[in-house]
């Protein structure tokens, strides 16, 4: 068996950007991110208490938070190489600071001294009796002023020469500070990361040992997901003829014929892509489009939508305003929602229960239904579906980043 021989294809499941050429707020945001993803996959796999192991759906969870741990360890490792030239930045600066604070130093003693050696008043007033002129007497006076001045404006340099270097030496401690809590971080991580890829090779070794049951497990699925988008496609084009009739207007073949204010709706939909709130809290399982699997590399899957584990109890919720296009009960009995916004389809599938109806006029967040939670695996999950008329669309570039 190749140790870990699914890693190498495991990438399609998070398409991160790459840290490289981040500043390092940048990359303190990314690691917040990264670090509260993580938190969210701890808390959804606890909560999925299983009466029957899962190896492969376990699999794949474990895979995928191994990946966004090795991005967490990654985008570390790059923020203490940034805090490590800043630190060496600071150090620079003070050490450049305490050298003309030297001088300014040494400068303004220098005055003080002459000043105390050759200045008393009676010699200033000697300068000033010795003048040959009364021209020279006002240079003189001129120059006494400027000298003294000259020596406050030395006296305050010194000042704020002091202060700055007091920032900046508070600064380098800070840095230093974060940067320590930063290699503890990454530590914890490393540990962490060892420990979930242990588990990771035993359920691989486990799958590997009975492929054969795996593998029918998973090909069953597949058809029944294939089953689920077939049937989602064919009630979209029943409910897009449905809609279209009695409304004046040509249109091709599952295209919706939109109302004046249906078209305005579509703008509002369009302009908001990248900005739509997700239909649940929670992990994107799997993505839009073909894919192979992380495990078995012979077998695809294509995807027409996102799959979001939640929680148990979650309440899917519109991501935009528009009208109940159609509601609907799936073979296995879970219902599923559809929103028409303009001539673009959301479509909520796997609810339990659902608290709307047909024709009804929802806004961004409104409350559809209740997702069901499986019994077997405790896990939850919603299958997000968006498409323009009959055409599937990856949400993920729809829905805003988490």
């Amino acid at each position: 068996m190749k140790k870990l021989f699914y890693i190498s294809i495991l990438s399609f499941l998070f398409l991160g950007v790459s840290s490289y050429g981040q500043t390092r707020k940048q990359l303190e945001k990314r690691r917040k991110k990264l670090n509260k993803e993580i938190k969210k996959y701890n808390n959804l796999l606890v909560e999925a208490k299983k009466e029957k192991t899962d190896a492969l759906g376990d699999l794949k969870d474990l895979s995928q938070k191994i990946v966004v741990r090795e991005q967490l360890i990654e985008t570390i490792e790059l923020e203490s190489q940034e805090l490590t030239k800043e630190i060496k930045q600071n150090e620079k600066k003070i050490a450049g600071n305490n050298k003309e604070l030297e001088t300014l130093k040494a400068d303004y003693g220098d005055m003080v001294f002459k000043s105390y050696k050759s200045k008393s008043q009676q010699s200033k007033t000697m300068f000033l009796l010795s003048s040959e002129n009364f021209l020279q007497a006002y240079k003189r006076i001129k120059y006494i002023e400027q000298y003294k001045k000259h020596r406050k404006k030395q006296g305050l340099k010194i000042i704020e020469k002091t202060k700055n270097i007091q920032r900046l030496n508070d600064s380098l401690s800070k840095k230093k500070n974060q940067k320590r809590i930063l290699i503890k971080t990454e530590k914890n991580q490393k540990k962490r990361i060892e420990n979930e890829k242990e588990e990771q090779e035993g359920l691989v070794s486990k799958i590997k040992n009975q492929e054969g049951k795996y593998k029918r497990q998973l090909q069953k699925k597949i058809k029944e997901e294939k089953a689920i988008a077939k049937k989602i496609d064919k009630v979209i084009r029943a409910a897009i003829a449905k809609a279209n009739k009695g409304k004046k207007g040509k249109a091709k073949k599952g295209e919706l014929l939109l109302s004046k204010k249906e078209k305005a709706l579509k703008v509002n939909f369009e302009q908001n892509k990248g900005l739509l709130p997700w239909p649940i809290n929670g992990i994107i399982t799997r993505r839009f489009g073909v894919q192979p699997h992380p495990t078995f590399k012979s077998i695809t899957i294509n995807s027409t939508g996102l799959h979001i584990r939640g929680k148990k109890g979650d309440i899917a919720k519109s991501v935009f305003n528009g009208k109940i296009l159609k509601v609907y009960t799936s073979e296995k009995g879970r219902k599923v929602v559809m929103i028409q916004h303009g001539d673009y389809i959301t479509t909520y599938s796997n609810l339990r229960s659902v608290t709307v109806k047909k024709g009804a006029t929802v806004k961004t967040g409104t409350s559809l239904g209740t997702v069901f939670t499986d019994k077997v695996t405790g896990k939850t999950h919603l299958f997000f579906v968006l498409s323009k008329n009959i055409k599937p669309l990856n949400p993920a570039n729809w829905i805003r980043v988490n």
